[in-house]
């Protein structure tokens, strides 16, 4: 049996460690740098201030160089607002700062809760009233240590400190039985961790009963462990009831486990998001127009996507379009029987609308629907706003396949780099791989292409066909293809500005006014000043030809 969480005591030492006052009569006051608006800083200074926060944090405080150095690397809010309270001063920051940290302790808290993830405008509910060292609450840092030493990432803490803040009152041992529990249901280590940032509330307390159920179910169907823990996504909430009432209701309706099976994989949003009241209440308004349920559970088990929400929303459209119209409770039961499958992938307009673009009453209308039902289809239906793309820009398939194709590349399942990494890269995991593939099939090494990606991302960002006239460029220059590996930010500039700039090289070569063996980089990676200053200047008439091409690209444009 799982031990009761230990609470939170007050260290006495944390009363010598506030500021002192003058006057009995007044509270004590905890610093903070928060109140002083922050500058927006200089990088070169931005990272002079953090080395300053570091070595106060390591060195001064004595916390680990680990989490001295993720600290003050990730908190720049706090960071800024150290600058800001010397003036933001360029001349000697290092020195500034450790001064003002030698005569001005910081509360330790807002840059450990930045780091974590919690965003400037939730510190005020997450700052410890009476303490401003980190060292003072040991029970959150063992707690903290004990997650990250299980692998939890640590920018991912923040949402698990929000929604399930008791877990940082237990003994770690707690922590780690908790774990080990879910472990023995079956699931693996990064399954585990995925787990608890998604659904934090599942470390509060005894185990949930209906997370238990729905693994139970999982397995029953023939669905891995692991499965449904890799179809979630970090930015969403989920609810085990939910999925639990989704899996019953199936199970209710008919479907078997090889059908619940292949639904489920086939589309997991419908599991992770379960049926919402819509279904429910087209449900109820079938069965009292006469519907029988067998008939509407066989369209359930042939058609699957029925039971989505905004299909059940569409259904109910209908249902509420063809009662006004005036039509009868059989006729209306007669068409949802027989088109249940194409009706409800519309979005329907209001039958006002309808009528008075045809200049007919409602009888009429209700008329030729009976007389020729998907009539209804054709004049009543909106035409769709959203791309495919847009529809299903949060299937869970899209998040698995573009994992599937990170961990390919070396990306470490779970990890801080990997959650970075689906952020950066857009496109779905094929049309990554395609983009991929392209560089290889132009000859270059496999593993220099994983290479050239983790130092210029952006490449995967472009279409497969830019990539390709970008390749096909630089054949054409003669170059090698493999000094694409050297210079892999090459394919974040604009092709048509390259193509401007090599015909200005070519233009001065010929006339032999520049060195004819300069490398790729050097001619592109110029800022504009500079490649007119040792480029275009370097003959009489380059800013004439110069102007020239300029011209001409833009001309091309329009």
């Amino acid at each position: 049996m799982l031990q009761k969480p230990v609470s939170r005591r007050q260290n006495p030492s944390s009363l010598s460690l506030k500021v002192r006052s003058f006057r009995g009569s007044e509270p004590p006051h905890v610093p903070s740098f928060s109140p002083v608006k922050p500058l927006r800083v200089p990088r070169h200074v931005r990272t002079e201030a953090q080395v300053v926060l570091m070595d106060y944090l390591h060195s001064t405080r004595g916390y680990s160089f680990l989490d001295a150095e993720y600290i003050s690397k990730n908190s720049p809010r706090f960071v800024e607002s150290l600058v800001s309270k010397i003036g933001g001063e360029e001349g000697d920051v290092s020195r500034s700062l450790r001064k003002l940290l030698r005569y001005n302790p910081v509360n330790e808290f807002e840059p450990f809760f930045e780091s974590l993830g919690i965003s400037q405008s939730e510190l005020p509910l997450v700052l410890p009233p009476d303490m401003i060292f980190l060292s003072d609450d040991h029970v959150l840092l063992d707690c903290f240590h004990a997650l990250c030493n299980y692998g939890v990432p640590r920018n991912r803490m923040g949402k698990i400190y929000k929604q399930a803040k008791e877990i940082f009152w237990y003994d770690s041992g707690l922590l780690l039985s908790k774990f080990q529990a879910f472990e023995n249901l079956g699931l693996s280590k990064s399954a585990v961790i995925k787990l608890v940032v998604c659904c934090p509330s599942l470390l509060v307390g005894a185990m949930d009963c209906e997370f238990v159920d729905v693994i139970g179910w999982l397995k029953k169907i023939g669905a891995e462990s692991d499965w449904i823990m890799n179809c979630m996504s970090y930015s969403r909430t989920y609810s085990w009831k939910k999925m639990l009432e989704t899996i019953q209701f199936l199970h209710k309706v008919g479907y078997s486990e090889k059908h619940m099976h292949n639904l489920f994989k086939e589309n997991p949003r419908l599991l992770l998001e379960g049926f919402g009241k819509k279904l429910f209440l087209f449900l109820g308004r079938s069965l009292k127009l006469g519907l029988e349920m067998n008939v509407i559970c066989s369209y359930f088990i042939k058609y699957p996507y029925i039971m989505s929400s905004k299909s059940a929303k569409n259904l109910i459209r209908v249902i509420g379009f063809l009662y006004i119209i005036g039509m009868g409770k059989d006729d209306i039961a007669n068409i949802l029987s027989n088109h249940m499958h194409l009706l409800c992938k519309h979005s329907w307009k209001g039958h006002k609308t309808v009528c008075e673009e045809l200049n007919i009453g409602k009888a009429d209308l209700c008329q030729i629907i009976k007389d020729d039902p998907l009539k209804l289809i054709s004049l009543a239906s909106k035409l769709e706003q959203k791309s495919n793309e847009q529809v299903f820009c949060h299937d869970p398939r899209n998040y698995l396949e573009k994992t599937a194709f990170l961990l390919k590349l070396g990306y470490t399942e779970n990890s801080e780099e990997m959650a970075k990494a689906l952020k950066m890269f857009r496109g779905r995991g094929d049309q990554l791989q395609e983009r991929f593939d392209c560089l290889v099939e132009a000859g270059l090494d496999y593993n220099s292409v994983i290479e050239m990606i983790k130092r210029a991302p952006m490449i995967l960002n472009q279409k497969r066909s830019i990539i390709q006239k970008k390749i096909d460029f630089v054949k054409k220059l003669d170059y090698p293809v493999e000094c694409l590996v050297r210079f892999p930010s090459y394919f974040c500039h604009d092709l048509e500005k390259i193509i401007e700039r090599f015909s200005m090289y070519e233009w001065l070569k010929e006339r032999n006014a520049v060195n004819p063996d300069l490398t790729l980089s050097t001619i592109v990676s110029s800022n504009d000043k500079r490649f007119v200053k040792y480029f275009v200047n370097m003959h009489p008439q380059g800013p004439t030809i110069w102007n020239s091409l300029k011209r001409l690209s833009n001309k091309d444009k329009k």
